[in-house]
């Protein structure tokens, strides 16, 4: 097909992109999340490449995927010291430094895990190392100090919609509701909204569940999705998929 002969396409289901991803091309757009696997990541690199627009755009679906890109990309935002370990080299200089830092407890995230199942917490980082290199512990994965007194804060923001509640498990250390926690209206002030609001900026997410880590030793960003649960949300998961439907419906008739 001559792509330059034609009229843009719009495609809006993971069926009709996989029949037209060959001839997808500059101005054609696919709207939705792509059910890409993660051998097939670099097509997001080649639609980009070949100047199709994506929404949400191409880093927005690479970032809600990794933990250790995220990691990568919102460093600034995150816990202070948080780095993601590649390898036996990243942990040894992680070793160093965490020692000359003074930091004892860390906490590390599995790349790909989501709902709480990645997130574990040792008694020192020499203990994440051990278990690594006798293959307990698949690289890559984000490693930050643990913080103490930590409110778990999640934000859904679409559009002009704007909502948090916090979550709480006083037994462990993951509060995810499916897992017994427990959840209330929480109000953000205005630094809290302006870190959520930079965030998806710089990742170029239309729409987010945001997760803070609110503490005495400052805001933090956790981790971004571009989907997650409701549980513990006021908005109901039709008006939530309505909310997204019209932010799609706008996006294809804002033009190119």
């Amino acid at each position: 097909m001559n792509v330059a002969a034609r009229s843009p396409l719009v495609i809006t289901d993971n069926r009709s992109f996989r029949e037209h991803m060959a001839v997808l091309g500059y101005g054609d757009k696919v709207i939705g999340l792509l059910n890409i696997k993660p051998t097939e990541e670099v097509l997001f690199l080649d639609l980009v490449e070949r100047g199709v627009i994506l929404f949400p755009s191409a880093l927005a679906q690479q970032l809600s995927r990794s933990k250790c890109l995220q990691a990568m990309i919102f460093k600034e935002w995150m816990v202070p010291h948080t780095f993601v370990a590649r390898d036996r080299h990243d942990l040894v200089q992680g070793i160093t430094f965490y020692g000359k830092q003074g930091v004892k407890s860390v906490v590390t995230k599995q790349n790909r895990l989501n709902c709480g199942l990645g997130i574990h917490i040792w008694s020192s980082i020499e203990d994440v190392y051990n278990q690594a290199c006798f293959g307990s512990l698949g690289y890559p994965f984000v490693v930050q100090p643990f913080v103490e007194s930590v409110t778990d804060v999640r934000v859904v923001i679409i559009g002009d919609y704007v909502e948090a509640y916090w979550r709480r498990n006083p037994y462990t250390l993951r509060n995810n509701l499916y897992f017994g926690g427990v959840s209330g209206e929480y109000r953000l002030t205005d630094e809290e909204l302006s870190l959520c609001r930079r965030v998806m900026d710089r990742g170029k997410f239309p729409y987010a569940h945001i997760d803070l880590m609110i503490s005495p030793a400052g805001v933090f960003l956790s981790e971004i999705n571009l989907r997650g649960g409701l549980k513990g949300a006021k908005i109901s998961t039709k008006e939530y998929h309505e909310r997204i439907a019209a932010l799609e419906v706008a996006f294809v008739d804002q033009g190119p």
